[in-house]
């Protein structure tokens, strides 16, 4: 079954961006149930895995048009919806798959455990068996961060502000709120990210032009950004 694929745009913005931008669209667009209950925001922790070669940053910073990345995500740093995720990019557009999944299998995974995966009924968990058997996938880096989200159900836009991102440096305790983490971002800085199925309304063209007329469209990757301490780049 092919996958739907979206539009994904991203940019940095600074804080007087945000600001402008979040008081028109809080004024044409409805906040992410998940944001309007917890305040206006919610908390994201990821866990990304990679191969034994890190291909998916290596592939990443060489402009590989087709690659995936493979995730746990947890929100408000709860196990109460674990989910793991594969992210896949072909060519400029992006897709999602995702499973729930239980504490105990997360767990599992974070070990770098497939075993019993080969058996599920779930396409994603099979491969993710197949990754780890193969090419050793493993979590590499916990990232961070604050998302706050408007959605309209025209072409399914969603439009989000990522701010205070920060990577776990090298742990991989998914659970354990008290990681220490560090910011990979200049403090003025949020990730402002747009996506959409065909074609993005003309009015929110028009609105992003008129709250960020400089904001540069970017390739921007949290996923990199948090490993850029390893010296990998």
């Amino acid at each position: 079954m092919a996958l739907p694929l979206r539009h994904e745009l991203k940019f940095y913005i600074t804080r007087t961006q945000l600001e402008v931008l979040r008081q028109v669209l809080g004024g044409v667009l409805h906040l992410d149930p998940n944001a309007e209950k917890n305040g206006g925001s919610y908390h994201i922790r990821s866990l990304y895995f990679d191969t034994v070669f890190d291909d998916a940053l290596y592939d990443k910073y060489s402009g590989v048009k087709d690659r995936d990345k493979y995730r746990i995500r947890i929100y408000n740093l709860s196990d109460a919806n674990i989910f793991m995720e594969c992210k896949t990019k072909v060519g400029s557009l992006i897709s999602k798959r995702s499973a729930r999944i239980t504490r105990d299998l997360a767990e599992q995974l974070i070990a770098a455990d497939p075993a019993g995966l080969e058996n599920t009924r779930s396409g994603l968990l099979r491969d993710v068996y197949r990754e780890m058997r193969t090419r050793l996938l493993h979590p590499v880096v916990i990232v961070d961060y604050e998302r706050e989200a408007y959605i309209h159900p025209a072409e399914e836009v969603r439009i989000t502000f990522d701010m205070r991102v920060r990577t776990g440096l090298n742990s991989i305790d998914l659970f354990n709120p008290r990681v220490p983490t560090v910011p990979v971002l200049r403090h003025d800085e949020t990730i402002l990210e747009v996506k959409y199925n065909r074609v993005l309304p003309p009015y929110l063209v028009q609105v992003l032009s008129y709250a960020c007329p400089e904001a540069v469209q970017s390739a921007v990757s949290k996923y990199t950004l948090c490993r850029q301490f390893e010296g990998k780049e």
